[in-house]
């Protein structure tokens, strides 16, 4: 057994700081009636969560570099608790705000240093499976996380959700404690170096896939709960099944995405993917009143949309394998940029247009993505035809 545990309890911190971030999404129509504003203006929360995320997650990261792993992991969790707390005693919208702020950059730091410390306490060759082991933790808080905040936050009140997450947050932040083993920090990579790496015109071009996919899908992903409540009718129970189902797809469709990345190739997989996120976003909106389509479809939607995760940081450590580390981040950042900007314009569009018209604008968002990947994808072919021009 070894380490193999301790590995599954930064998993289930990992769900814990996973729930807090997507349960908004799941609850968004209560949380907006109870604190008194406007269904757009609560999506505003994931815009201040993932901008909060993008920029402060690589800022902290690099300055705590030199700290002892796990006192920073510790920390970032007792932070989280914080973030908690606030939540449950907020009084209004402002102090909402404030929490989700604190809730995003100890989530950051805590899933950065989590994963670090899965590979360094993993046995040889496991590295791989111990990170996957992590990140299915955080996964999982898609798949049972929203739905049953939607279920809790229905029965009771959607407070109750923070509650449990803090006090178990509490408890993982003791065990971590006993079961962690110091773990030193390592030489900090300063921000300027990190972001050198957009000077190079295919990482950036690269980097603005995951903008565009993650941008799309989130203009009708941040309204989802009253999309399916208003447009297409669902009762709260179907919603509560809906969630479920989705966040199963996703998962899915992360692992067949890792799959074919390996099985058919990057191109194949990351364009039929976009592709296929992007028309099924179209097909749900086109049949948004039928509850018998709008299911299937919407598994099918979560399916495409996360099997391109994978494959992206396949593609992004193969362009930059000596700064993966890097790499990897600033996709989380770009990623987090993307949904902070989806779940700003999908506010606009709901409040100005439509709930129906989130989902056109989500599939032309998604859409845009294929032209930086097509160019990318160019890009990478011609580079390797020239490298293999110049050994012959």
């Amino acid at each position: 057994m070894g380490n193999k545990w301790k590995i599954y309890i930064l998993a289930i911190a990992s769900f814990l700081v996973g729930t807090s971030e997507f349960v908004i999404a799941g609850i968004l129509d209560m949380l907006a009636k109870d604190v008194g504003v406007s269904v757009a203006a609560a999506g505003q929360l994931i815009t201040v969560y993932s901008l909060a995320y993008a920029i402060g997650t690589p800022i902290l990261i690099a300055l705590t570099a030199r700290m002892d792993r796990k006192k920073l992991m510790l920390s970032a969790l007792g932070l989280f608790f914080i973030g908690n707390l606030i939540t449950i005693t907020s009084s209004g919208y402002g102090m909402l705000m404030g929490a989700r702020i604190i809730l995003a950059i100890s989530t950051g730091v805590f899933m950065v240093v989590a994963l670090t410390v899965a590979a360094k306490i993993a046995h040889p060759g496991k590295q791989g499976g111990s990170i996957a082991t992590v990140l299915l933790g955080f996964n999982l808080a898609l798949i049972l996380g929203v739905p049953l905040g939607r279920l809790i936050a229905g029965s009771y009140d959607w407070k109750i959700i923070f509650t449990g997450v803090g006090v178990l947050s509490l408890i993982a932040m003791i065990v971590l404690l006993l079961a962690i083993p110091k773990s030193e920090g390592e030489a900090p990579v300063p921000i300027r170096k990190q972001l050198a790496l957009f000077k190079s015109p295919r990482i950036s071009v690269a980097l603005s896939i995951s903008f565009f996919w993650i941008f799309g899908y989130t203009i009708l992903y941040t309204y989802i709960t009253p999309f399916l409540l208003t447009i297409t009718g669902m009762s709260e129970r179907m919603v509560s099944i809906g969630l479920f189902a989705f966040g199963l797809a996703s998962l899915l469709g992360s692992q067949v995405g890792g799959y074919g990345a390996d099985k058919w190739g990057i191109p194949r997989t990351m364009i039929g993917g976009l592709l296929f996120h992007s028309g099924i976003l179209f097909l749900l909106t086109a049949f948004s009143h039928s509850s018998m389509l709008v299911l299937p479809l919407l598994m099918l939607w979560s399916f495409f949309a996360w099997s391109t995760g994978p494959v992206q940081q396949v593609y992004l450590i193969g362009m930059a394998p000596q700064a993966s580390g890097i790499i990897l981040s600033l996709n989380n950042s770009i990623v987090q940029l993307g949904m902070a900007a989806g779940a700003v314009i999908g506010g606009i569009i709901v409040d100005s247009i439509s709930l129906t018209a989130a989902g056109w604008l989500g599939g032309i968002g998604v859409a845009l993505g294929i032209i930086p990947a097509v160019f990318s994808l160019t890009m990478r072919r011609r580079s390797a035809f020239e490298e293999q021009t110049l050994e012959n």
